[in-house]
């Protein structure tokens, strides 16, 4: 498996949650698939010495990214293209949002086709992505308009939009494209889009707007992952069960609380026993009295 997912392990909430991500990966794939967690460079003495200790169980690895100085002000948002940026050795990835996880194994070429970026809908837009809006950003890059249009996750009533894609999970080839390696492309386009004045609402929404032009920037085309792949929850879906009818792959769950609505916060408990010793990441290096006891798994790639 010549792949990594990766993900967020900020403090004070990312940490901790990248761990049930890792956990919920390792389970659907196995230990081939490479897991590994950035942290902002500035930040990296403030993670929990659990989190180290789960990533050693989990056979994962954190690493520290530059994040300072990597925009204009600062964008937490953007941290997810910062880490996208990051070199990786596998031939292909994806970047993954802690707060997602996995129920089975997408078949990981299904997530990379040549010539393509993979990504599903976004749940919804909140800022004016009109056609009036679109046509200037697209322009601003001196690109055209899509002429294809596309109903939003949670938002189909609103009809056939331009595309506009989560950017909760985004795969792609580490080999550059016709333009260049996309996550360069993409933080350009990101930066580009963040210097024009006239693009109202930007922030917090700007990793997204910049996701599909910058597809397009970088010479490559959309591969779109039906909502089972990449099922986000919250909004409308509140309180109700994930489908029973279809197989979800992986739930973008936004808040743990919601993970406990749709019955699945004892899944990623079970997960965490499996995987590190208990369900309380922090008993790694507070109570290792209460921790089962786990071997841990070798990094891949890794003697």
């Amino acid at each position: 498996m010549d792949f990594t997912f990766f993900y967020i392990v900020e403090p004070p909430e990312y940490q901790m949650l990248g761990v049930r991500l890792a956990a919920s990966l390792r389970e659907a794939y196995g230990p081939d698939i490479r897991l590994v967690g950035y942290c902002p460079a500035h930040r990296m003495e403030e993670l929990h010495p659990a989190v180290f200790k789960a990533h050693a169980l989990l056979g994962a690895e954190i690493r520290p990214m530059v994040t300072e100085g990597m925009w204009d002000t600062p964008y937490p948002h953007g941290n997810k293209i910062i880490a996208c940026l990051q070199e990786r050795s596998t031939r292909a990835s994806a970047f993954v949002d802690s707060d997602v996880l996995f129920l089975h194994p997408i078949p990981l070429g299904e997530l990379v086709t040549e010539g393509a970026v993979s990504a599903s809908m976004a749940a919804s837009m909140g800022w004016n992505g009109d056609e009036r809006t679109w046509r200037a950003i697209y322009g601003e890059l001196g690109l055209t308009l899509p002429e294809e249009r596309m109903e939003m996750m949670r938002q189909k009533k609103q009809g056939a939009v331009v595309p506009y894609f989560s950017s909760g999970f985004v795969a792609f080839s580490e080999a550059p494209g016709p333009h260049g390696r996309f996550p360069r492309v993409w933080y350009d386009t990101a930066r580009t889009l963040d210097r024009m004045a006239t693009l109202e609402r930007r922030r917090p929404y700007l990793d997204q707007m910049s996701l599909a032009p910058a597809i397009r920037a970088a010479g490559l085309d959309w591969n779109v992952l039906p909502e089972e792949r990449h099922f986000i929850l919250g909004g409308r879906l509140r309180g109700k069960p994930i489908p029973d009818d279809r197989t979800i792959y992986c739930v973008h769950y936004r808040r743990q609380k919601v993970l406990a609505e749709v019955g699945l916060k004892e899944t990623s408990n079970a997960q965490l026993r499996k995987y590190v010793g208990t369900k309380f990441v922090t008993r790694l290096t507070e109570k290792p009295d209460r921790v089962a006891p786990i071997q841990p798994i070798p990094v891949p790639g890794q003697a």
